[in-house]
């Protein structure tokens, strides 16, 4: 079984930075690919962010595209979320999904694609 472990989160200023890692244990991630979720209080589960094995295809949601960047490094094993000029709206627990796939050059923005999930990290966006 995949366990996922998402770290990084905490609490940032209006305007800051956090770098969120998705980490696994035991299983490599090359064959898997990663999408990023969130959710706040009182709301449903939203995509955030997907990459692709090969690392080549990232896609990002509207309201986090272009403060957010998705990268891999598959010899750490880790797949990362940047988040730059964070806002309050993007208080959330965050977390990391991953499939198993042959396919290395598309990624998936539906919760339902993932079938390992992390325990979520904590992102909290307040002055």
């Amino acid at each position: 079984q995949l366990q996922l472990v998402e770290s990084g989160g905490g609490l940032v200023q209006p305007g800051g930075s956090l770098r969120l890692s998705c980490a696994a244990s035991e299983f490599t991630l090359d064959s898997y690919v990663i999408g990023w979720f969130r959710q706040a209080p009182g709301k449903e589960r939203e995509w955030v962010s997907c990459i692709s094995i090969n690392g080549g295809t990232t896609n990002y949601a509207d309201s986090v595209k272009g403060r957010f960047t998705t990268s891999r490094d598959n010899a750490k094993n880790t797949v990362y979320l940047e988040m730059a000029s964070l806002k309050p709206e993007d208080t959330a627990v965050y977390y990391c999904g991953a499939d198993f796939s042959s396919v290395h050059f598309v990624c998936y923005d539906s919760s339902e694609s993932y079938d390992y999930w992390g325990q979520g990290t904590q992102v909290t966006v307040s002055s």
